[in-house]
């Protein structure tokens, strides 16, 4: 009598290798998943941005190549998000067309790069009004020394009137946005 007469296979043992077979496969596609995120994070590093969009109401930054977001953020603004900034002290970030004319790595946040707000609109109506436009509006990282975890920095609007983001989008950024860049702000 032959061995395979005598102790048939089970289908356990065929279920088993089935299911072997299943988790090598599933297992190979977790470790190509890090692989397409990590080549995804390079390919948006080694883009340049040639325009920063900042939409208040979404509270989002977009980096914009050719015409074309291929990365974005959520922000915090202003204390007082909703409406133009209008004088200093107001905390409301600022809405139009600026330039993103320097970088600070020294700064009290982690990282900066200035907006070069007030433009002549602003100027003009601050004047208009007998008021100080202010100035100083930069996109920024978190606190250096926050009194407070990270995290909290994402989910209220907290600055003085900048755009602020948590500190690995603000290295993405940094790397992304050459000076000169243009920035467009809208409500």
């Amino acid at each position: 009598m032959s061995l395979s007469k005598r102790y048939p296979a089970s289908k356990s043992c065929d279920n088993s290798r089935r299911n072997a077979k299943t988790a090598f496969g599933l297992f190979l596609l977790l470790l190509l998943i890090p692989v397409v995120s990590l080549a995804e994070s390079f390919q948006g590093m080694r883009c340049k941005a040639d325009l920063v969009l900042v939409k208040k109401s979404e509270r989002r930054l977009y980096l914009l190549q050719n015409g074309k977001v291929y990365r974005d953020y959520r922000v915090a603004l202003g204390k007082n998000p909703l409406g133009n900034k209008q004088r200093q002290g107001d905390n409301r970030t600022p809405e139009g067309g600026y330039i993103l004319d320097w970088k600070k790595s020294d700064s009290m946040f982690y990282k900066s790069i200035h907006i070069s707000y007030p433009n002549k609109n602003d100027l003009a109506s601050a004047r208009s009004k007998g008021a100080d436009p202010g100035g100083m509006i930069m996109i920024h990282g978190i606190p250096n020394n926050p009194d407070y975890p990270g995290w909290l920095f994402e989910l209220i609007d907290w600055t003085d009137g900048c755009v602020a983001v948590n500190n690995e989008a603000m290295d993405e950024i940094w790397a992304s946005v050459e000076e000169g860049t243009p920035i467009h702000i809208t409500p």
